[in-house]
């Protein structure tokens, strides 16, 4: 088993979780087996309870548990199924140990820091690192680390003293150290500042970690200069020191670290078994979607009305999601974020003119999503967003909470219940439609919802749009994280007016999937659909609202719902310039492909 610890410095968010997965990515391009953990230095047992504005989103796996969001890129970027243990915290570190304790396992000794708190995290590490992640039965080859925050944190310094004793416990040759740096870049004199670089390196390895790679975050290409010094002062090789500046699309980090020859330079320091020289179709995936990206020229502007909308990574699942979808279109994704409050009644009154720029920006949209989120406010927001979708028939996505709050507004203004709501918002009204699930509320909110993955029957007697953009299947498996659902005793009225609930849970009694009839595409899942998605595999609620709305959806489903919903399918033709330009990004990607060909069928052949 070899290992790489991916750390940070000089600030946090600087990018490791997008590194990791690229150094996985290009690994796994070399026919290696990878797996992934990442180590969140916080007391917190999980991710569960944090704030959106804390961390971002809360990611949720299989099994379950609720995790920092960079294990959804781990997933996305590698195409593995992680679980529970694959998120490590402090929190976990020392319940571990406690139990321990309090079971005698320590024979009456002291326990410390060191040697006991250090060994359980080496113990985990190698334990977890032995668990495939890709569905196979044999153990990965290599399992990257990545260790949150920053160096100089003193929540991560038992993990970096950890870490230097694993260096020997593993050998060296099993182990190497990634430091992602940012360079400063201050605009009084646009030079590129090396310092607070040379300081983290220099105190990383007082700490008895020596990185073999330097990773260098910045605005734009380092000079040849700065990479010197960065060389000259902190111990390391030019080669050894690798720049990633900011790019139009996180499909071009894996490219950028090929070209510099991490894979090479990690397969001579980890003795791993890869192709050198490395041939050039081996990135031919990450080139397309990072090509596709760039050259997309059409957009489709799709409506985000969120609780928590002043940072981006609150709904990072649900924009890569949007992103997958409308790549898988050929369409350019324009996202507006609406923070919900702004469309309330109250909001008008307050602030106008922020009131009438979200509605503007609602009116203006193509299509709109409702997220998912707790607690009341900015609920009659959404509810009110909801509602204009549904008269002005443009296409609606629901997920978990937007699916409630449809619900919501469909009673209220179809069924004439005006009183109409979740018990989350009003426990005392008469007409209570979404309710509260008794037996995942024991007291406590870590860990008590509907959580991970889970089954969902879709109807045989009714018909189903959603069913056909899964591949026309009997059930799908997605995963929740909810503790309010649609209450069973309104179904019925719910669909003698319309709103069909054609998914629902094994036992028949949870609703799942709604779909309103005579609608384009107005839609809502009670569960995320957003965990699953993939670059090359969009998911299929997701999809089915960009191609709504840009107009694609009915010539989509007339030709059979085929895995890649390319402009073949569109109801309205492209512009002249914009067929051309796309048929030369086809005929330059084939001709990627045959050079690559090529130069495999004319290397010597031992």
């Amino acid at each position: 088993m070899k290992y790489i610890l991916v750390t940070g410095a000089v600030i946090s968010g600087v990018g490791k979780g997008i590194i990791a997965s690229s150094i996985g990515a290009i690994l796994k391009t070399g026919g290696l087996r990878v797996t992934s953990i990442k180590i969140d230095p916080y007391i917190n047992i999980d991710a569960g309870t944090f704030s959106p504005y804390e961390h971002g989103e809360v990611f949720v796996l299989d099994d379950g548990s609720e995790v920092d969001l960079d294990l959804g890129n781990y997933e996305r970027f590698l195409d593995v199924t992680l679980h529970r243990d694959n998120n490590i915290t402090t929190g976990k570190i020392y319940q571990d140990v406690i139990s321990r304790e309090r079971r005698g396992d320590y024979l009456g000794k002291t326990v410390q820091v060191v040697p006991h708190i250090t060994d359980a995290i080496q113990e985990w590490v190698e334990r977890v690192a032995k668990v495939p992640a890709d569905g196979a039965s044999s153990e990965p080859d290599v399992c990257i680390i990545e260790l949150g925050g920053t160096i100089g944190d003193i929540e991560g310094m038992p993990f970096i003293e950890a870490f230097r004793q694993f260096q020997f416990r593993v050998s060296s040759e099993n182990f190497c150290c990634v430091l992602v740096s940012l360079i400063l870049q201050p605009k009084s004199t646009g030079e590129q500042k090396t310092k607070p670089t040379q300081n983290s390196v220099r105190e990383l390895r007082g700490l008895g970690l020596s990185p073999d790679l330097i990773i260098c975050r910045s605005g734009s290409e380092l000079s040849q200069d700065v990479r010197d010094k960065i060389s000259n002062f902190c111990h390391v090789t030019p080669k050894q020191v690798i720049c990633v500046p900011d790019v139009s699309s996180v499909y071009r980090v894996p490219l950028i670290l090929e070209e510099q020859n991490v894979v090479s330079f990690l397969g001579s320091r980890l003795c791993l078994p890869v192709p050198s020289p490395r041939p050039r179709k081996t990135l031919l995936k990450w080139k397309e979607l990072a090509d596709r990206s760039d050259r997309l020229l059409r957009e489709v502007t799709v409506c985000l009305v969120g609780k928590y909308t002043r940072l981006e990574d609150a709904y990072a699942s649900v924009i890569q999601a949007l992103n997958h979808a409308a790549m898988a279109c050929n369409l350019k994704l324009d996202l507006k974020c609406i923070e919900a409050t702004d469309l309330e009644v109250e909001m008008q009154h307050q602030d106008p003119v922020r009131y009438h720029e979200a509605w503007q920006l609602l009116c203006s949209s193509n299509g709109v999503l409702i997220p998912g989120g707790f607690g009341v406010r900015g609920t009659e927001g959404k509810i009110l967003a909801a509602e204009w979708a549904r008269k002005t028939r443009k296409p609606f996505l629901g997920i978990c909470l937007g699916m409630q709050c449809a619900v919501v507004e469909f009673a209220r203004n179809v069924l004439g219940w005006h009183d109409a709501n979740s018990t989350e918002a009003n426990p005392l009204t008469n007409n209570k439609v979404v309710i509260e699930m008794p037996e995942h509320h024991p007291g406590q909110l870590g860990g008590t919802m509907r959580l991970g993955r889970r089954r969902t029957n879709f109807r045989t007697d009714v018909p189903s749009l959603l069913k056909k953009l899964y591949g026309d299947v009997d059930f799908v498996e997605e995963r929740h994280r909810h503790r309010y659902e649609v209450n069973p005793k309104v179904v019925d009225k719910l669909e003698e007016n319309g709103l069909m609930f054609v998914g629902r849970d094994v036992e028949n009694e949870r609703m799942e999937i709604f779909e309103l009839k005579d609608h384009c595409y107005y839609v809502a899942v009670q569960y995320h659909p957003e965990y699953l998605t993939r670059p090359m595999k969009p998911s299929p609620p997701y999809l089915g609202l960009i191609l709504a709305a840009s107009g694609k959806l009915a010539s989509y489903v007339a030709h059979g719902c085929h895995p890649s919903p390319c402009s073949n399918y569109s109801d309205s033709d492209y512009s002249e310039d914009e067929q051309i330009s796309e048929e030369l990004a086809e005929l330059s990607l084939k001709a990627s492909s045959s050079s690559a060909s090529l130069d495999s069928n004319l290397s010597p052949r031992k």
